[in-house]
């Protein structure tokens, strides 16, 4: 609870079994969480099993996507505020706080990765991955008129309920550019945001798509040509989680 309003934290799992209940274990530790959503998005074997180990609502979503996870992960939080996180080890749990506290003047607060100060010791953060975000990031600045932002893929974030419901209904995206799918989505429909420095933290296992470059670069080109899409709104909106 934060002031009030119920807090859901929601996060989508593919192969963070040997961190999952680290993390769902801290965010109930901060005092701040209501809920945990985690979807199950056809994980590997044994991460069912380490979420009933906690007191984790568990949901299962078989259509395969990070996309896909996210959205149904958003659609079943029950909370006033919501949280997004990935349970791989990279975020820190204590980080909702700050969030939290952001909250009471915004209705989206993302998270970034780049500030290099916050960036742990083996995190993967190198120079690709940081000055790609960050030009992607520039570049939706510029086409946008927008304000500071400087991580494009940062799953981090917090959306309040009322932001949810103006853009559940507008999403276009099922795999891994989901993440600049919802940003865009929010400052095109002129949602007050801000941007906030996070810890991040080494993985524990292995990214299936950021530890890879052969992965990494064709998903940074699918989320500059969706940004050219966003400009000219030549997006098609699928409304799978936005209407029952």
């Amino acid at each position: 609870m934060w002031k009030g309003k119920r807090v859901s934290v929601v996060f989508s799992t593919y192969s963070e079994k040997d961190s999952i209940r680290w993390c769902i274990d801290g965010l109930f530790a901060t005092g701040c969480v209501d809920e945990v959503v985690a979807v199950d998005n056809n994980a590997i074997e044994g991460t069912r099993e380490e979420i009933f180990k906690t007191n984790a609502r568990y949901i299962h979503e078989p259509k395969q996507g990070f996309g896909w996870g996210y959205r149904r992960a958003l659609f079943e939080s029950t909370g006033d505020l919501i949280i997004m996180i990935e349970p791989d080890g990279t975020f820190d749990p204590d980080d909702v706080v700050k969030f939290l506290a952001y909250s009471d003047n915004f209705d989206v607060v993302f998270g970034t990765r780049t500030t290099s100060i916050m960036v742990g010791q083996g995190a993967n953060m190198g120079w690709f991955l940081k000055w790609g975000n960050f030009a992607v990031a520039k570049m939706v600045e510029f086409m946008f008129g927008t304000n500071f932002l400087s991580d494009v893929g940062c799953t981090y974030r917090l959306i309040s309920r009322n932001a949810y419901e103006k853009v559940r209904y507008k999403f276009t995206i099922k795999g891994n550019e989901f993440n600049p799918d919802m940003m865009l989505q929010i400052i095109r429909n002129n949602i007050k945001f801000i941007e906030i420095p996070v810890r991040y933290l080494r993985r524990v296992g292995k990214s299936s798509v950021t530890g890879d470059m052969k992965r990494t670069i064709p998903v940074g080109f699918k989320m500059i040509w969706l940004i050219f899409k966003h400009r000219f709104n030549i997006v098609k909106k699928d409304d799978k989680y936005g209407k029952k």
